[in-house]
């Protein structure tokens, strides 16, 4: 079941599942690159293979919106766009702990460093404190963060990422002591059900390909998850 969230003749953008691959791997497991072929396959009725470009991934364990190109004249634009950082992604993610200071909005910036052989980032404050044995594969990490609202146990935050760095949001949030729920890998005491966790690409805004419009897109949180649930209601009696 693919859930679209906006489609025309040159891209699409869907709602991905939490534990759902974006692209194929080793692992054999059925992915959203796929799904979204066969979908436009049966939807159109298109004979042969369909064309189908990922544009850019989110995390297994994330949900959210991926914009997929349907033809390669998009993909290359899209790819242009992507490497000159003119998307704008905004995500919200359910944390243990709010931020310290009881500040509501806020800037993180650190020098992030990937180990390939367990798929985990380290993020480090400075330059000067990453190993100098691991300067050279050291980024620059930025985002901006907002609380939106908080529950008992849990608080969300709505971030805007600068730079796009491997498991950056995760890798940042656990850095400050302020895991995301479900991800064991980063800091949180326990998993989520699913095996997912509480990150969500939430908005997605980029020019279209053709157009040269300005398309935003925003992902629903699983309805079914009653702490998503419960964030959402919060969030929409705030805007009232």
């Amino acid at each position: 079941m693919v859930e679209v969230l906006y489609e025309d003749n040159h891209v699409i953008v869907v709602n991905k599942r939490p534990g759902e691959l974006v692209q194929p791997d080793q692992s054999g497991g059925p992915a959203l690159e796929e799904t979204v072929k066969d979908y436009i396959k049966v939807k159109y009725a298109k004979p042969g293979a369909v064309f189908l470009g990922v544009v850019h991934r989110i995390d297994r364990p994330v949900g959210g919106a991926v914009l997929l190109a349907r033809t390669s004249k998009a993909l290359v634009r899209l790819n242009e766009q992507l490497k000159q950082r003119k998307f704008r992604k905004t995500y919200w993610a359910i944390i243990e702990n709010r931020p310290s200071g009881n500040t509501a909005a806020g800037e993180l910036k650190h020098y992030i460093v990937r180990n390939g052989k367990t798929n985990k980032s380290a993020a480090y404050e400075t330059f000067t404190a990453v190993p100098e044995r691991l300067r050279g594969e050291a980024k620059e990490a930025i985002l901006r963060y907002k609380l939106l609202a908080s529950g008992d146990r849990y608080h969300l935050l709505e971030i805007e990422l600068l730079t796009g760095r491997h498991h950056q949001i995760r890798c940042q949030l656990g850095k400050i002591g302020c895991p995301i729920k479900g991800d064991l890998k980063y800091g949180a005491a326990r998993s989520n059900k699913d095996g997912g966790i509480s990150l969500w690409a939430r908005r997605l805004s980029f020019e279209h390909p053709v157009t040269h419009k300005t398309i935003t897109v925003e992902a629903p949180t699983p309805a079914d998850d009653t702490l998503w649930a419960f964030f959402e209601r919060a969030t929409n009696s705030n805007a009232e």
